[in-house]
């Protein structure tokens, strides 16, 4: 399915880039459904999974994985007007009880029940590792364990991550063959918390 006809079919409307950055934040840019569809039937992610998806923008990743996995998901943006957008979509969605978003910064979260963290470079580098040292501080995981899932990591991504004594990788999704061209950042990078 293209990502219009994914739209139609979660009732949604998450086309479209937005330029709602602000230094240290990315543009809005949409995760290809078919790269969710790949992490989807990687099984990283499962039912009853509690989802916190950083730089949510209009959401298709809540909606996809709620809908497509089960599991429950937490958005999070800067960005009033993509919260705004968001929320525009939550109303029509079928999976909206499974949904919920929030304005606010990535560096001041404090995860509550997440268990999966997803990023799509929504930000700086000095942005993520302040997001990192949250996610670290509230000592979440549990039974289910915690991991970190990075699709199309920057250099300045994967360097952060080598400095986590706490983090350790936990698997790789190749997603190259999904796009035109050879570029080796069109993957998954999975990663979880030493010890879980």
């Amino acid at each position: 399915m293209t990502d219009r006809e994914w739209d139609k079919a979660l009732r949604v409307q998450t086309t479209g880039r937005e330029d709602e950055s602000g230094g240290r934040y990315m543009p809005y840019e949409p995760t290809p459904y078919a790269v969710l569809v790949r992490l989807a039937e990687s099984g990283f992610i499962r039912p009853g999974d509690r989802v916190l998806d950083y730089g949510c923008g209009k959401g298709r990743v809540a909606f996809f994985l709620a809908a497509q996995v089960g599991c429950r998901v937490t958005g999070i943006d800067h960005s009033e007007k993509l919260i705004a957008m968001a929320e525009e979509n939550r109303a029509r969605a079928g999976c909206a009880g499974m949904v919920r978003f929030e304005r606010a910064s990535a560096e001041r979260y404090a995860p509550r029940d997440e268990n999966v963290f997803f990023f799509f470079n929504p930000f700086s580098g000095s942005v993520l590792r302040a997001a990192l040292r949250q996610i670290r501080r509230a000592g979440i995981g549990g039974p289910r364990g915690l991991r970190l899932i990075f699709y199309y990591p920057s250099d300045t991504f994967t360097a952060c991550l080598a400095d986590e004594d706490w983090l350790r990788p936990a698997g790789e999704i190749d997603c190259r063959d999904l796009f035109d061209g050879d570029n080796p950042r069109e993957k998954i990078l999975v990663y979880e918390a030493v010890g879980a």
